[in-house]
């Protein structure tokens, strides 16, 4: 008798067992993907893909991402008269400004990650930019005395937050920010957020060269992230693939925006320390969990160059490094455990 019970009870928990798995392999067979179209936001193109249960809950995890990425851009854009960061260039150096809570973080990780570089990134570099374009559309080289002047207003010394009422204010006048080396990636992070509150369970986030994903794609397979060769005749040619899950990925090159004097192209990164670009290397992929990171380290490595940049790659953890160099564009330069991530 007690073994009939006991093989009856064994019975149903192996139909038990069956059912629970046919129900996860149905679920699984219900993940749906959905593509949204390019669009054109923080002055670059951008694409989410979502996987979730279906189409609906798919689709609003999308416009969620998207709305947020609106929402930040409308904040932290220089050249938008009516932004906050506007607002705070036109203020700051007079009286302290009030921000949104989402800016106030951006600027304390950007005094972080400052001093994490030891100065390689910094976001008062809006003068030191705005003089370089002046100069690219006059097609003439900045003076030493243009420099010099612009020189006295960098540093992020001369930022000072309250965070009693999420304040800013300068120490300086003249001091102007420019968020473009941390403003995609921390965009990316937020709008990841967003998709996993609206019930997205895999996704995909590319606003231009940061690219921020999480959990697979349909087919249960990591996010294949290509690295593009920086040669002009080539820059459609992929010359790395990255397989990844739960990370982010920047890249920042000179190979795109540029500027450009005479017959000289002239890289749009800055390095702060010179007030010059940093055309030591064409192209910088940094890896890493989170695109906040990613990015201000693609910015500060390209300043860095290629000895000093791994050096700080190596000492960040779980952080890893693709460069190429300016002048041999077919060689990568990886830190040293950037191979678990590349496809074979």
């Amino acid at each position: 008798m007690k073994n009939q019970k006991l093989k009856f009870i064994l019975v149903i928990l192996t139909a038990i067992l069956i059912f629970y798995l046919l129900l996860n392999g149905l679920q699984n067979q219900r993940q749906v993907c959905v593509e949204s179209p390019n669009k054109i936001v923080m002055n670059t193109i951008a694409k989410i893909t979502a996987i979730g249960p279906d189409k609906k809950t798919t689709q609003l995890s999308i416009n969620a991402a998207f709305k947020e990425i609106y929402r930040l851009e409308k904040l932290m854009n220089r050249y938008d008269a009516n932004s906050q960061l506007s607002q705070v260039n036109r203020l700051a150096g007079k009286e302290s400004v009030k921000i949104d809570k989402d800016l106030f973080a951006l600027l304390q990780q950007s005094i972080y990650y400052s001093e994490l570089t030891d100065g390689a990134f910094d976001i008062t570099v809006g003068p030191l930019v705005d003089l370089w374009k002046k100069c690219a559309e006059a097609n003439s080289m900045p003076t030493e005395s243009q420099l010099a002047e612009v020189k006295k207003t960098i540093g992020c010394d001369k930022l000072i937050l309250d965070a009693n009422d999420f304040s800013v204010r300068f120490t300086t006048k003249g001091v102007s920010l420019d968020l473009g080396a941390i403003a995609k990636g921390f965009a990316a992070d937020k709008a990841i957020e967003e998709m996993k509150k609206h019930g997205a369970i895999g996704g995909l986030v590319a606003l231009g060269g940061q690219i921020g994903g999480f959990g697979t794609t349909e087919k249960n397979a990591k996010w294949l992230i290509g690295i593009r060769n920086p040669e002009k005749s080539q820059n459609n040619q992929i010359i790395a693939r990255l397989a990844l899950s739960d990370t982010a990925v920047s890249t920042s090159g000179n190979y795109e925006r540029f500027y450009k004097i005479g017959e000289h192209r002239f890289s749009h990164i800055f390095n702060p320390a010179t007030e010059k670009t940093a055309d030591q290397l064409a192209s910088v992929t940094i890896i890493c969990p989170n695109g906040t990171q990613s990015d201000v380290l693609s910015t500060a490595v390209s300043v860095l160059g290629k000895q000093k940049g791994l050096e700080l790659i190596e000492q960040t953890d779980d952080t890893e490094a693709i460069l190429i160099s300016a002048d041999n564009k077919k060689m990568l330069i990886k830190s040293s455990g950037v191979e678990k991530f590349i496809a074979k």
